[in-house]
């Protein structure tokens, strides 16, 4: 069992737990995740480690509410428990001093981002940090982003905070305007897309951390598997961070619809009970 000892919303959609995990929070290492299992019944979901405290044995996690799970976890409350968390899992980001590294992040693509951005900090580098959101009350960790950053650009779809538009917008005048020696892409599969189809144009070295259907977390499953280079590989084991200009994002994205059918009927499931279950308290 593992007790959540804080909970907060960074927005309606996009939960913030601190997770006693003492044995996660003393070997985990920047890009790093963990695979969780709320109860018996659940399934199994992959989520980055955004934090850790190895004195206090606690680690954080920031969860989007999508689908079922990650709509039920949000729910859970300081106190809470969760019965099953694995991880440290994947390979660590690839870390060193390459000199000006640009860190984005798209949605809750900045709580994935931001522990290798900090890593990348502590290396020396000069960190520039994109940050997008589709309107102003989407944006998280702008504080903490700003913390460990030399410079903070912000972008938002609908112009409600920062440069209206889009991360790339962004990143290319950043790219125009000074040598950029390193970027991280995080985000909706179509944003690390776009930023790998320009950062190729500038022969800038790129990475991007992806999150397929994982279920096992092993190499053992296979549902995790992406095209890279040509060849398949599977995040759990061989990432979850890759070279972008290698990422086969077409295929990549096919697979992430597969299951969008069943995931609506979970959730709808999931949301006609707690309605139950909140009139029969009353």
């Amino acid at each position: 069992m593992f007790k959540i000892v804080a909970k907060r919303m960074l927005e309606p959609h996009v939960g913030w737990l601190e997770i006693e995990a003492p044995q996660i929070a003393k070997k985990r290492q920047a890009g790093q995740f963990v695979i969780l299992r709320i109860d018996a019944t659940g399934e199994r979901i992959p989520l980055t480690i955004a934090d850790s405290d190895p004195a206090q044995g606690t680690i954080v996690l920031i969860c989007q509410s999508v689908g079922k799970t990650s709509t039920q976890l949000n729910h859970l409350q300081a106190g809470n428990v969760i019965l099953d968390i694995a991880g440290p899992l994947g390979k660590p980001s690839h870390l060193e001093n390459f000199g000006t590294a640009v860190c984005v992040g798209g949605g809750v693509g900045i709580a994935v981002a931001y522990p290798t951005a900090k890593a990348l900090k502590e290396k020396g580098n000069t960190v520039i940090s994109v940050l997008g959101a589709r309107t102003r009350e989407l944006l998280i960790l702008e504080p903490e982003m700003r913390s460990i950053s030399d410079e903070v650009r912000v972008t938002t779809d609908d112009g409600s905070y920062g440069a209206k538009g889009f991360v790339t917008d962004a990143l290319k005048d950043i790219m125009d305007a000074r040598p950029v020696h390193f970027v991280l892409a995080i985000g909706p599969t179509i944003m690390m897309k776009a930023v790998s189809n320009l950062t190729r144009l500038y022969n800038i070295k790129t990475m991007v951390s992806l999150n397929p259907i994982m279920i096992d977390g092993t190499g053992m499953c296979g549902g995790c598997r992406v095209e890279v280079g040509g060849k398949t590989q599977f995040v759990c084991v061989d990432g979850p961070e890759f070279d972008a200009h290698q990422v086969n994002f077409d295929l990549l994205m096919l697979r992430q619809r597969m299951y969008l059918d069943d995931e609506k009927q979970a959730l709808k499931q999931f949301e006609e009970e707690c309605k139950l279950e909140a009139q029969l308290k009353e």
